[in-house]
């Protein structure tokens, strides 16, 4: 597999808190990578290092490889490392279409608006939003929200996707689609690290997964070794947790 992103001993202080902490791992194309950890580890400021969001304290990233350590948000977006927000905003007096279009034009993957209209159709009809195209995006229920903010990154023609809580406020059938769309981001060749606190979606979707605790990398690997992993169980799985998927098969 050919590696897409590299990160040498990573690290973001916020005055004296040290909020990343000597973080190193490598993802591979097409890889669906979880991470994990309590509230407060660390994981969304790690994704806005890699994206440019905030400059690092220490180390360094390189994506597709070259040396991204200083790029700003707009310029990782258009070397096509894209990624969607825990809280989703879209611009609420423009239609959906004009939404997406808006994300292709910012990753400058669109030499025209009409260029940008034209992808910005066929990822609508790719996450399923194809009938809400001129729909007003501040009328959007929740879960077609998180997929335009989906159809948003993927109109940006990203190499790989950060996609922090995609799956929080979803019911269970909502996750079961959200999860659908994920793998078919990924079987474009798509690298995709997904922050997430549902360990059944992160169990069921992985390939390996990422733990953080107070900004430190404890565990990277298998995910039926992560969650045997002492470290990981007692940082935040708990051993009531671990006992019960270890005994249902890593299947919960």
């Amino acid at each position: 597999m050919t590696e897409i992103l590299r990160l040498e001993h990573v690290g973001k202080s916020f005055g004296g808190i040290r909020a990343v902490n000597d973080v190193s791992f490598s993802l591979q194309q097409g890889e669906i990578i979880g991470l994990i950890g309590p509230n407060g580890a660390g994981k969304t400021t790690l994704v806005n290092l890699i994206t440019g969001v905030h400059p690092l304290s220490m180390g360094k990233v390189f994506f597709d490889g070259e040396d991204v350590s200083r790029q700003q948000a707009y310029q990782a977006a258009r070397r096509g490392l894209a990624r969607t927000f825990q809280i989703v905003q879209p611009f609420p007096r423009m239609t959906v279409l004009e939404n997406v279009a808006a994300g292709a034009l910012f990753g400058g993957q669109a030499g025209s608006v009409n260029a940008a209209l034209e992808m910005s159709r066929a990822e609508l009809a790719f996450v399923g939003l194809e009938d809400f195209a001129d729909t007003p995006a501040s009328s959007l229920a929740l879960p077609n929200r998180k997929r335009l903010e989906l159809a948003k990154s993927l109109a940006m023609r990203p190499k790989a996707l950060m996609l922090d809580e995609v799956n929080a406020g979803l019911n269970a059938t909502e996750i079961d689609g959200a999860l659908e769309l994920i793998r078919k981001i990924a079987d474009r060749g798509v690298t995709i690290l997904i922050i997430e606190h549902l360990m059944k979606v992160v169990l069921s979707i992985s390939q390996r997964i990422l733990v953080l605790h107070h900004g430190e990398l404890i565990a990277d690997g298998d995910p039926g070794d992560v969650i045997r992993n002492p470290r990981v169980v007692e940082a935040y799985l708990g051993s009531k947790f671990a006992a019960r998927v270890q005994a249902e098969g890593h299947h919960v």
